[in-house]
């Protein structure tokens, strides 16, 4: 069976935010954009490549696939981190997107949490989730997550998108915890079964 993987930037206090600038997302109010980006650390990165390495598929909630399908979908063949992000198969959940805006993509309408398990039981390599507040809500809300990689910035905010939803028991086991120079903590959990 194939592993679901959550990837998210997340503060002290539990808010996500992907690593873009101040207006990348206002839902609600939210005034505290481009939060990640004094912490910044190429290692960081070279983490994430890591991580890209078993992955063959993107699953997504439409906002988030929208957003990287506009910044990597136009990316020059050949360009390191656009290739990276480019070559998985995506799966976007929407019930609005009338049609695909990044190549290899399927659109999910319908039985989301289905889809998923289906998707799971396909052979392949590993599936990443990042971003996608609510769909990662639903996916842990039916034990679908096998593994979180959270990156924990040394930041409270009080208020933004939590990337754990309320109500939720599940119990994870630490696989590891990496710190960087600039007080991110990068912290690997898998799910115990």
């Amino acid at each position: 069976m194939r592993k679901l993987i959550v990837s998210e930037f997340v503060t002290l206090d539990g808010v996500m935010q992907a690593p873009g600038g101040k207006d990348e997302d206002t839902d609600g109010g939210f005034e505290h954009g481009g939060w990640t980006l004094p912490y910044w650390h190429d290692d960081i990165g070279k983490t994430f490549f890591e991580l890209m390495q078993g992955c063959d598929a993107f699953l997504l909630g439409r906002r988030t696939y929208v957003t990287h399908a506009e910044a990597f979908e136009p990316m020059p063949a050949g360009d390191f981190f656009g290739d990276m992000m480019n070559a998985p198969k995506k799966y976007v959940v929407s019930a609005t997107l009338q049609q695909p805006i990044w190549r290899d993509t399927t659109i999910i309408r319908d039985n989301v949490i289905e889809s998923v398990r289906a998707l799971k039981e396909q052979p392949g390599g590993n599936i990443l989730t990042d971003g996608s507040s609510q769909l990662v809500h639903a996916l842990l809300e039916h034990g679908l997550v096998d593994e979180l990689h959270l990156l924990v910035y040394p930041i409270t905010l009080g208020s933004g998108k939590r990337v754990l939803p309320d109500g939720v028991h599940a119990t994870f086991e630490l696989k590891s915890a990496t710190p960087y120079p600039t007080g991110v903590v990068g912290l690997h959990y898998a799910l115990r079964r």
